[in-house]
């Protein structure tokens, strides 16, 4: 007997209630915090029911985990595109940077309670940190092995040094927005440390 493949309409209609759940949540996290949105406050806010968020997600967790992954997905994606890699290298700095700061700061709640609400998932959120922290390795060094940065004496960036970047900016931005400020206040900042973990002999 042949099986069939669900129909493109079910799949539809089974990716566009992931899709509302997972903006249920984000929303749930920008007006209440991740700490005290719950199962009943997502599904409310997607005005589906808790029988098909079960469908898609195990937990809360599972749907907090999913849509951070999509959401760091979505900035590699912004900043990697935002980056002329014919522009000199201290250019191409800033241009990864504000594309980072924008995207993040366009999900600013989220972002935030990534940096302080995941560590205390346990392994699932390890599991994703070091998954999202080689993607933006990945993505750094890819940036950084053109011929502005080769021809400046740079690369290749090695993965220390990334992590150090990233841990810095991360938790920049996190004490900034705690702080009632935004992301973009720190940019200049962030540029000048950027170039200086690139480059320390001319920062």
């Amino acid at each position: 007997m042949t099986v069939t493949s669900e129909a493109p309409g079910a799949l539809d209609d089974k990716n566009n209630f992931r899709q509302r759940l997972l903006d249920a949540l984000e929303q749930s996290i920008a007006e209440d915090g991740y700490q005290k949105t719950t199962v009943a406050d997502i599904v409310r806010r997607a005005r589906t029911s808790r029988r098909t968020f079960y469908e898609h997600f195990d937990g809360r967790e599972a749907c907090f985990l999913a849509l951070l992954a999509e959401a760091y997905a979505d900035q590699v994606q912004q900043i990697s595109a935002a980056v002329d890699p014919n522009s000199p290298w201290r250019v191409q700095v800033r241009q990864a940077i504000e594309a980072w700061i924008s995207s993040a700061e366009s999900r600013s709640a989220l972002m935030l309670s990534a940096t302080r609400d995941l560590p205390a998932i346990g392994a699932a959120a390890r599991d994703l940190q070091r998954e999202v922290t080689e993607n933006f390795i990945t993505m750094v060094q890819a940036l950084g092995d053109t011929d502005e940065f080769h021809s400046a004496g740079i690369g290749p960036v090695s993965r220390p040094r990334v992590v150090m970047l990233l841990g810095g900016l991360r938790e920049l931005t996190a004490i900034t927005v705690e702080d009632g400020g935004a992301m973009s206040d720190i940019t200049d900042e962030a540029v000048a440390a950027s170039i200086a973990l690139l480059r320390p002999d001319q920062a």
